[in-house]
């Protein structure tokens, strides 16, 4: 057997699978294996990094996707094995007969927007210590909410040309599309972009989903084309509702929380459909993110929440309670940190590589430095209006749009009958989590 070093690290994510615009993936890691917060900051695009160097290592990753690791005994000392999916790792703790280390609950998330440093030193190992490259001023904008409109979305537009700048130019783009706020600035933004960019729009296609005799999403997505003279772009998905099916999504997400779950069964199906419709297609652009940015979920539903925490909490949405809360999960992370895998597991699922301008940290920080406290005041009711409105001034200024805006529906809410919704989605998130940890359990 070859000899190791005493510190080993195991990178399971590919090369291939790291989406830099702006330097190789060789000095991207550097970068963060020196560590510097700013020059962390400044690798754009999407990546999940580790690098070493003796018994130092760290690791970083951007908002829109996983990096899990776990730390394995091995005889000549520590391997840390790195990877975007747990079962990833207990497949390969199993090829070198380390599966009885391996538990779910062992393996660890990076946190989005922190570095994380470990030493590989042996009995014990240090805890992880968690360096912030992410810190975007909160609550500097004026309360003018035309000017905090084009602020935000001129942000995300800006975001939406660079990607496009970076994707070959007949390569076709879909954007999973419900009409809602969302999904409607992105479609917005990239036909924009196209045009900008002396590029066919006919690139470009808006697709809803419909299970079943569909929901409401249908009339709303070819409301919205109508109004803002796009109905070219749209094209209806439609599938049974036995294509939905939740189980399959907690093994792709590896979580059973139900809203994560739901979500993630419904995109299953559409990117399935997607995938047998049009076997080539590989780019889709969506609207993951928005919510979070713009603190449009219904803070009622959460009893761990009041609006004081929601609009008081540094990217509370985005990050959860942070790394040094103890409400913070060290096996998934919090908010969108744990739920991108929404997205980005059922888009790799399918082979389709995915981009939310949301998750891009330009236009998180312009969504921070909006002044939601003096713009509620204290009114939940205002606070969810206000997306809407920001939004809306937004386009109309920076795309030239007037862009309709429709009341606020969760993705798997709009694509079939509420009746059917229920029959769908029959289980707990008790019955999930004893699927989950049926099929995480070692091999």
């Amino acid at each position: 057997m070859a000899d190791h070093p005493i510190a080993r690290v195991i990178n399971l994510i590919p090369e291939t699978r790291q989406r830099i615009w702006n330097l190789t993936v060789e000095a991207a890691r550097q970068r963060i294996l020196i560590g510097d917060p700013e020059q962390v900051l400044g690798i754009d695009g999407s990546f999940a990094l580790v690098a070493s160097e003796g018994d130092l290592v760290r690791l970083a990753r951007s908002l829109d996707r996983p990096l899990r690791y776990f730390l394995a005994k091995a005889a000549a000392g520590p391997v840390l094995i790195v990877a975007d999916r747990m079962d990833a790792i207990r497949d390969e703790l199993a090829r070198h007969g380390w599966q009885d280390q391996f538990h779910p609950s062992y393996t660890r998330m990076v946190p989005a927007h922190q570095v994380t440093t470990l030493r590989l030193v042996g009995c014990p190992d240090p805890n992880p210590i968690h360096t912030r490259f992410f810190d975007p001023p909160r609550n500097v904008l004026p309360t003018d909410l035309p000017q905090i409109g084009e602020h935000y979305i001129g942000a995300l537009h800006r975001e939406m040309a660079k990607w496009l700048a970076v994707q070959h130019p007949a390569e076709p783009i879909g954007v999973p599309f419900s009409g809602g706020i969302d999904s409607g600035a992105v479609l917005l933004s990239l036909y924009r972009a196209l045009l900008e960019s002396g590029q066919s729009p006919s690139r470009l296609k808006a697709f809803t989903l419909c299970i079943g005799s569909g929901g409401e999403d249908m009339d709303q997505a070819q409301s919205f084309l109508r109004q803002v003279d796009l109905e070219m772009l749209g094209e209806v998905v439609e599938v049974t509702e036995q294509a939905v099916r939740p189980r399959d999504a907690v093994a792709v997400l590896e979580d059973y929380k139900p809203l994560d779950v739901e979500c993630g069964a419904v995109n299953l199906a559409l990117l399935g459909a997607l995938r047998q419709r049009y076997p080539e297609w590989r780019l889709v652009v969506d609207g993951d993110g928005g919510d979070e940015n713009l603190k449009d979920y219904p803070i009622e539903e959460n009893t761990e929440l009041t609006i004081r925490s929601v609009v008081g909490n540094r990217m509370l949405y985005q990050e959860g309670w942070g790394v040094e809360s103890i409400k913070h999960s060290l096996v998934y992370s919090g908010g969108l940190s744990r739920g991108c895998v929404r997205g980005y597991a059922t888009q790799q699922a399918f082979g389709f590589t995915g981009f939310s301008p949301y998750t891009r940290p330009a236009v998180v920080a312009a969504a921070e430095a909006i002044p939601f406290d003096a713009l509620s005041a204290g009114s939940t009711d205002r606070l969810y209006q206000l997306k809407g409105e920001v939004v809306r001034h937004g386009v109309a200024a920076v795309l030239g749009f007037d862009m309709p805006v429709f009341p606020k529906r969760r993705f798997q809410h709009g694509v079939s009958a509420p009746d059917t919704l229920a029959a769908l989605f029959p289980e707990s998130e008790t019955d999930y989590r004893r699927h989950f940890e049926a099929i995480l359990a070692p091999a």
